[in-house]
């Protein structure tokens, strides 16, 4: 089956039936290993889902802008942080991040395993254009190329390479600091472990 990643696709995605996943989804390892070297600012999430690296990064004293097209998940994601006590310092918008546009830049855009309706790389080339001079970038997503969705994994139009995401960044304006595939072991709320191949790439914007 084909999924358009449309809003009602991602708001069945995470309707009722989901809380067990939510309540125990954790941030993306990758996160502390990539920003704990960043010094708190501004960072804009974007699909940030539940929240759960936003939720993170608030409590190290960062300003967290989470963006979702799903009411439903934004609903989840604001109660967790009401329960972190992380509410202050986390804000909540509900958009289509291939067409909504932010006001202001951030110190950090974040993305982890976001699938947009539009193109892959097109979106992650879009929310590069957020980021402050001398801020930086961090992308987290599903590895192309060792993906079925037959075997419950994404479509391999949710997947990228990091050569191709790297490609998208002007090397006169970014300096890439991490572009990583790796695969690890995670377990789903019902406790089945999966085996999830993942791109890391991290660049910091010069220009």
């Amino acid at each position: 089956m084909t999924h358009e990643f449309d809003k009602p696709y991602w708001e069945a995605h995470w309707a009722a039936g989901r809380e067990a996943e939510v309540i125990v989804s954790p941030a993306n390892p990758y996160l502390q290993r990539e920003t704990h070297s960043l010094p708190p600012g501004t960072v804009l999430d974007a699909g940030c889902g539940t929240g759960a690296e936003a939720i993170h990064l608030a409590r190290r004293g960062w300003d967290v802008t989470g963006v979702d097209i799903s009411a439903r998940a934004l609903e989840h994601a604001a109660r967790r942080a009401a329960e972190a006590g992380v509410t202050d310092p986390t804000h909540w918008v509900e958009a289509d991040a291939t067409a909504w546009t932010p006001e202001v830049e951030f110190d950090l855009v974040m993305t982890h395993y976001a699938h947009p309706a539009s193109s892959q790389l097109d979106f992650y080339e879009r929310i590069a254009s957020w980021v402050k001079p001398r801020g930086s970038l961090l992308i987290v997503g599903h590895l192309k190329g060792l993906h079925s969705h037959s075997s419950g994994q994404p479509p391999q139009k949710a997947s990228a390479q990091v050569a191709a995401i790297s490609a998208r960044l002007k090397t006169e304006q970014w300096q890439v600091i991490t572009a990583t595939e790796e695969t690890r072991r995670a377990r789903n709320p019902a406790g089945e472990e999966a085996v999830l191949h993942d791109v890391v790439l991290r660049a910091r914007r010069s220009s």
